[in-house]
C-alpha cells in the first residue's frame, strides 16, 4: 500500500467502510487528484469483506488502513479515523461517493478565507439518476422550525435537477456526511460525532453544535461529488426509518435552546403521532412500527441525553434569537403535504451569499 508520509497533509480524508470492496475501490480511485494540496486518506474498515490492507495496494493515494472488530456505524467509524488524522482539515466521505478532480480545493480555499466557517460541503449529485441532485445533501442542508431536515434541491423524497440553482456559496444549516470538509480545531472544540446515533443525523447534530458555538456552515457548489444514495441502508427499510425518527428527536432535545425546545418539541411530537396515524391509514406498517419504536427509544434514552444536553448548552455562545435565524421559520410538512409545494424555491428564498 502506497504511503507518502514525507509531506504533512493539509487534509485528512476519512472514509468509514462496510460492505463490498468494489464500491470502496471506486471511491478511492476517484481521489487520485482530490487536491493540489497534500492530503491523506484514512479507511476505517467497519467489518467489510476486505481481508486485509493489501487489497488496497493498487490505490495510488497516501493511505492508512484501520480495521475494527465490529461495526461502529458511520459516527464511530469517522471518529476512529479522526483519532489518527494529521490534517488541519478533516474531510468526511462516504464509501459510495466518487469525487471529481480537485473537489477539495474550492472548499479549502473558502475555509482559509473565512475562519468563522466550521464546515462546508460540495454540490452532491446522484450516481443513480443522471442530472439529478442527490438525496443526501444536494446543494446543502437546511432545517425547519420543527427540526425536520431538508436540502437545497431535495424536499422529502423529491430531488431536483442539477442547474436548478445557480452555483455559488450558500449559507446552510448542515453539511452532509456524504462529503464535507471540517476544520479540525472546531471538531476538537465542540466534540466529534455522537456515536450513540450509530447512523443518520449525526452530521446534522455536529453542525447544530457548531452553529450554537458561533460558527457558520456553507455549501461551495463549484465543487462536485457523486453519490450512490442508499447503499448502506436501503431506502424504505425499517432500520433506516427508525434511526431517522429516533435520532432526529434526540437531536432536537439535545441541542435546542430551552425556549425553542418548549415551543417546538410538543408540536413535533404531535406530528410524529400524526405520522403514525397516517401510516395505519395507508397500511404502511413499517413506518408505523418505526415511529413508535423511535418514541419509546427516545423516552428510554432521555436521562442519558440530559447529560449530553447539559454539555451542549454549556458551550452555546449565541442567543436563541440568533439561532432561529439559521432555521427556515416554517414547516416543510405543511408546505409539502398541505400546500403541495415540491421545490424548496417555491416557499423560501434560495440565493448564494457569494458567487
Amino acid at each position: 500500500m502506497k504511503k507518502d508520509l514525507a509531506l504533512q497533509p493539509l487534509v485528512s480524508i476519512v472514509i468509514p467502510h462496510i460492505g463490498k470492496k468494489k464500491i470502496l475501490l471506486e471511491c478511492l480511485r476517484s481521489l487520485k487528484d482530490a487536491s493540489r494540496h497534500p492530503f491523506e486518506v484514512i479507511v476505517v474498515d467497519n467489518g467489510s469483506d476486505l481481508t486485509g490492507p493489501w487489497e488496497l495496494d493498487s490505490i495510488s493515494v497516501p493511505l492508512q488502513y484501520i480495521r475494527v472488530d465490529r461495526n461502529l456505524g458511520f459516527a464511530g467509524g469517522c471518529n476512529r479515523g479522526i483519532t489518527v488524522a494529521r490534517g488541519r482539515y478533516v474531510a468526511l466521505l462516504n464509501n459510495d461517493a466518487t469525487a471529481t478532480p480537485g473537489w477539495l480545493d474550492p472548499l479549502i480555499e473558502w475555509m482559509e478565507q473565512n475562519p468563522q466557517v466550521a464546515a462546508c460541503q460540495p454540490k452532491i449529485l446522484s450516481s443513480r439518476f443522471s442530472g439529478k441532485l442527490d438525496y443526501a445533501g444536494a446543494m446543502g442542508g437546511l432545517l425547519d422550525l420543527f427540526g425536520y431536515p431538508f436540502a437545497i434541491g431535495r424536499l422529502f423524497d423529491e430531488t431536483e435537477e442539477e442547474g436548478t440553482y445557480p452555483e455559488g456559496v450558500y449559507a446552510i444549516f448542515w453539511a452532509s456526511g456524504t462529503a464535507s470538509l471540517w476544520r479540525r480545531s472546531v471538531l476538537d472544540e465542540i466534540g466529534w460525532l455522537d456515536e450513540s446515533y450509530f447512523a443518520h443525523m449525526e452530521e446534522i447534530d455536529l453542525c447544530w453544535r457548531a452553529i450554537l458555538a458561533g460558527y457558520q456552515i456553507h455549501a461551495v457548489t463549484c465543487s462536485t461529488v457523486y453519490h450512490f444514495s442508499g447503499y448502506s441502508l436501503a431506502h424504505g427499510s425499517w432500520r433506516k426509518m427508525y434511526l431517522n425518527h429516533r435520532n432526529n428527536l434526540l437531536m432536537i432535545f439535545k441541542n435546542g435552546p430551552l425556549l425553542y425546545l418548549l415551543c417546538a418539541l410538543p408540536v413535533r411530537l404531535l406530528m410524529e403521532m400524526l405520522t403514525a396515524a397516517i401510516s395505519i391509514w395507508t397500511l404502511d406498517f413499517t413506518r408505523f412500527l418505526a415511529v413508535w419504536a423511535a418514541l419509546f427509544s427516545v423516552i428510554w434514552r432521555l436521562p442519558f441525553y440530559l447529560v449530553k444536553r447539559w454539555h451542549v448548552q454549556r458551550q452555546r455562545k449565541i442567543s436563541t434569537l440568533k439561532f432561529l435565524r439559521h432555521l427556515y421559520r416554517g414547516s416543510i410538512v405543511w408546505q409539502y403535504f398541505v400546500r403541495r409545494r415540491k421545490r424548496v424555491a417555491e416557499f423560501m428564498t434560495v440565493e448564494p451569499v457569494a458567487v
